[in-house]
């Protein structure tokens, strides 16, 4: 065998193997953490099939045998199919805000138990003009830091409380909200009014434990079922590919990022922590999210890192249709 076509074999099957495991994981998805997982990283198939497209391209100008046209045809399929599942992230209607409504900032940051910066956190709520502040994994040395920092000053009216390890939920607001009610999940979570705005500030359980991830996210829609709430705001530990996600859609919830066609902008992991080479410790899932109802209006969205912490926060302005 020559050492061209070897090596072109070698260089199609390290893009068509991953990105064929990750097709069958999004179209199957396993109950099972290792495939939860993985589905979050569903869009990079958009690149390995690309690669693979390319280099099977440039082959058929030479050579056209049967296993190269079935290896493009195999890698073209991919692309297509990829890129439908993450077209709404670019494309698709956004109504506009209605005439006059007052926009809205949001913003959800998981401050990853005492690893990110309370300090620098109140300085970025403050530059990006929040109005409402969801915060996960927070503990009382991060209140107490966030209190020192001045949290009060910007936001003065608080729901929920700190937790031990990465149970604790807590909202910030600039405007006082109604009585919370605590959403029946793993981690703390609250629904909650907001003047004529109904608010859930949630945590699901990460997929590393898949029962009861399966179970946070059936409790979830059922209270956005049950709720109908304008805002859905969280670490939700799961991708616009993931089921629950879909079917959070399907209620007619959808991230604002998306609805503004701004993009994929991926949350995590934000940090070198889960991985052995650091400069490859950048986003790369969207598990974090303001979710808007049918009531709302997507302005705009953009992420910021937290020092310190795995993930990036989400800024995003929305506003009553």
């Amino acid at each position: 065998m020559p050492v061209r076509r070897l090596v072109l074999g070698v260089v199609v099957a390290l893009l068509l193997g991953p990105a064929l495991v990750l097709t069958v994981d999004r179209l199957v998805e396993p109950h099972a953490s290792f495939w939860l997982l993985l589905e979050g990283f569903a869009p990079l198939a958009i690149i390995l099939y690309g690669g693979a497209a390319l280099v099977l391209g440039v082959r058929l100008l030479f050579v056209r045998t049967r296993a190269t046209w079935a290896a493009a045809a195999v890698a073209l399929a991919g692309l297509v199919l990829h890129c439908w599942w993450f077209a709404p992230q670019v494309t698709g209607a956004n109504p506009p805000p209605a005439a006059g409504a007052e926009p809205l900032v949001v913003m959800n940051a998981n401050i990853a138990q005492d690893d990110g910066d309370p300090i620098e956190l109140v300085r970025m709520a403050g530059e990006e003009d929040v109005d409402l502040l969801v915060v996960e994994e927070i503990t009382a040395a991060d209140l107490a830091d966030l209190d020192r920092s001045g949290i009060a000053d910007l936001l003065p009216y608080r729901v929920g409380e700190p937790g031990t390890e990465s149970d604790g939920t807590m909202v910030f607001s600039r405007t006082e909200p109604g009585p919370a009610e605590r959403l029946d999940t793993w981690h703390d979570g609250w629904i909650f009014s907001l003047g004529d705005l109904t608010v859930i500030a949630t945590h699901p359980q990460a997929p590393t434990l898949p029962d009861v991830w399966a179970d946070d996210h059936a409790a979830l829609l059922d209270a956005v079922r049950g709720q109908r709430p304008d805002l859905v705001v969280g670490d939700l530990n799961a991708t616009a590919d993931h089921g629950p996600m879909r079917a959070l859609a399907d209620a007619g919830y959808r991230d604002v990022g998306e609805l503004a066609n701004e993009g994929w902008q991926p949350t995590w992991p934000a940090n070198d922590r889960f991985t052995l080479v650091p400069w490859l410790g950048h986003p790369m899932a969207q598990i974090d999210h303001v979710l808007v109802g049918p009531r709302m209006a997507a302005i705009r969205m953009h992420t910021d890192p937290i020092p310190g912490s795995d993930h990036r926060a989400v800024v995003a302005e929305v506003a009553r249709r």
